[in-house]
């Protein structure tokens, strides 16, 4: 057995991640291929973002400039894509930055590492269940279907029990315990179907833009306008400012949310087919595409309606209604919009699965999470993620902690670059399917534009992630700690016998996946 440290560091060895895999009992079947893999990251990065955050940040924070907040975003995104494709690439294993810090840092790094994932993940499948809830009434308005009391009660953003919202929960919740073929199928139609409702606005809506409406591009500045001050606005002694330029930034900070997905993919590397090629080359063109669609749609809908009037539950399908777009229009685009919504929380439900799985692997969490069932799928962790997910739905309030799960992703996004650094010191000779350009200089500034964007975020947002990880640490040792494989000297499972030899030049089933030669 590799040598396992057993004193404060307990650092996972490189080895023994990969032996976790190709020696498991419960191990994932690769089925995702590059291609699959830029369906699950546009699945989940197509939907709240532009479908509702959008109008919303350009009607209370950055007015037409939300265009210049969705390029901000974008490219502190692309700076922790380039970290996470190098580490996924090193270290393709279900857990992403939540194993990364276990090989990097150690155990207790990893955990809290692990626990803002879990806290971004079920938080994000809350949020955009209701989101998707509104835009299923607006669509059964638009077609001029009686919308029962208990639906309408039940079915808004911010607003009474979401029934609604929880139900889709558990539907896709089952969907992901039955399997990752079946969830791949599913996934790439529907998505298929949101781009083409993407496409459909862009190409309509650019029509009815007036130009009028992007003036002035960076509105004043309103003192005590937003919701609550940001951590920078307190250090320079504002209270909740909106609008100029930090009103831009500001915004950044909340639109990030709207790319979370390129990271997912990191979470479905033990999913993937050839994962060292084909995660680094899903998680750039993914936001690559993601960029192009998020701009040019912006624009579209920032020019069709003016800002103030942006901030509605369903504010594309509504400014194309306002700028006196077809009728057929706005309810193709609501019906994208679910479709859109939809895969989002089916994407999130598989990552969060995985996370809780490699955590129950690892013994941080119970070890019946790791057990995989009869579809090859994690089932009892997706059951899990998809029970608590549905419980935070019902929660009117949940919409409201949106930033957490915005600042939890920021936070791994520090990590995964720092942990670049770090393994390029400490483990130089790993093999590596993408390499970080320019280290350690592009990391850091990774992580300068991530703590930057972290800033501008709201100071209770703070509060609330810090009473989280300090609930996470209770947790960790209390259970985690005394349970922990690693900690407990654990060996790893007897290789599984060898497979009958395939025809000449394939290769045995597994063999992609040791990670080591």
């Amino acid at each position: 057995m590799a040598d396992v440290p057993i004193g404060r560091a307990r650092r996972l060895p490189p080895e023994l991640a990969m032996l976790r895999i190709s020696h498991a009992r419960h191990r994932l079947p690769a089925v995702f291929g590059t291609g699959l893999l830029i369906v699950l990251a546009i699945g989940v990065m197509v939907g709240g973002g532009i479908f509702s955050l959008a109008g919303k940040q350009a009607a209370t924070m950055a007015g037409p400039a939300v265009i210049v907040s969705f390029i901000i975003a974008s490219v502190v995104c692309l700076l922790a894509a380039l970290s996470y494709a190098e580490l996924s690439s090193t270290l393709p294993t279900a857990g992403s930055v939540y194993t990364f810090a276990y090989v990097a840092f150690g155990e207790l790094w990893a955990w809290i590492v692990g626990w803002a994932l879990v806290l971004e993940l079920v938080v994000a499948a809350a949020v955009v269940s209701r989101i998707w809830a509104a835009y299923f009434t607006a669509t059964l308005d638009g077609f001029d279907i009686g919308i029962p009391t208990f639906l309408a009660d039940h079915s808004q953003v911010d607003k009474g029990t979401g029934w609604i919202a929880a139900a889709l929960v558990v539907v896709l919740m089952l969907l992901v315990m039955t399997g990752a073929k079946l969830t791949g199928r599913v996934l790439a139609m529907i998505v298929a179907a949101k781009l083409v409702a993407v496409v459909l606005v862009i190409a309509v809506g650019a029509r009815h833009v007036d130009k009028a409406n992007y003036s002035p591009f960076v509105p004043d500045v309103k003192e005590g306008a937003g919701a609550s001050g940001t951590v920078l606005q307190s250090l320079l002694g504002g209270a909740g400012d909106a609008f100029g330029v930090m009103g831009i930034f500001t915004a950044a900070g909340a639109i990030v949310f709207s790319f979370i997905g390129f990271d997912l993919i990191a979470t479905a590397a033990e999913d993937a087919k050839d994962p060292r090629r084909s995660i680094p080359r899903a998680m750039l063109a993914s936001i690559g595409i993601v960029t192009v669609l998020y701009v040019a749609m912006g624009a579209v809908l920032v020019g069709l309606r003016p800002y103030g009037e942006l901030n509605t539950a369903a504010p594309v399908s509504d400014a194309l209604r306002a700028a006196g777009s077809p009728g057929w229009s706005a309810n193709v685009i609501n019906i994208g919009a679910l479709f859109g919504l939809t895969t989002v929380v089916l994407v999130v439900l598989i990552a969060q699965s995985r996370v809780l799985f490699a955590m129950g692997r690892d013994g941080l969490l119970p070890r019946g999470l790791a057990h995989v069932g009869a579809g090859s799928s994690p089932s009892r962790a997706a059951l899990v993620a998809g029970i608590v997910a549905a419980a935070l739905a019902l929660d009117p309030g949940t919409v409201k902690r949106a930033d957490l799960l915005v600042l939890g992703t920021l936070f791994a996004f520090a990590f995964c670059a720092v942990g670049v650094i770090r393994l390029r010191k400490s483990q130089p000779d790993l093999e590596r399917g993408f390499r970080v350009p320019l280290v350690p200089f592009i990391p850091i500034v990774s992580v300068l534009a991530t703590l930057w964007l972290s800033l501008n975020l709201a100071a209770n947002t703070w509060r609330d992630f810090a009473i989280w990880m300090v609930a996470g640490l209770v947790l960790y040792f209390a259970y985690g700690r005394r349970h922990s494989a690693l900690g407990n000297r654990e060996e790893p499972p007897a290789a599984p016998p060898e497979p009958e030899p395939g025809p000449p030049g394939s290769r045995p089933p597994g063999a992609h996946r040791a990670g080591y030669r």
